[in-house]
């Protein structure tokens, strides 16, 4: 990150996966798997796999769509 910056980029944020997301809200793999099959958890497809970013849990979590 460069010195002065308001914070990190979008491509500096790591992006969460599966088992990350269900640490953070205390349910089960396949929970996750089945909130992002609804449409209700916000994520990306890479490969055979989901990713979550940060902002789009804490979205969730908060109850607000992002």
């Amino acid at each position: 990150m460069l010195h002065g910056s308001a914070g990190p980029s979008a491509a500096e944020v790591a992006l969460l996966d599966a088992g990350g997301v269900a640490a953070r809200l205390g349910v089960c793999r396949d929970t996750v798997y089945e909130l992002c099959k609804r449409g209700e958890l916000r994520h990306v497809r890479v490969l055979n796999a989901i990713r979550v970013h940060p902002a789009d849990l804490a979205a969730f979590m908060a109850g607000k769509p992002r």
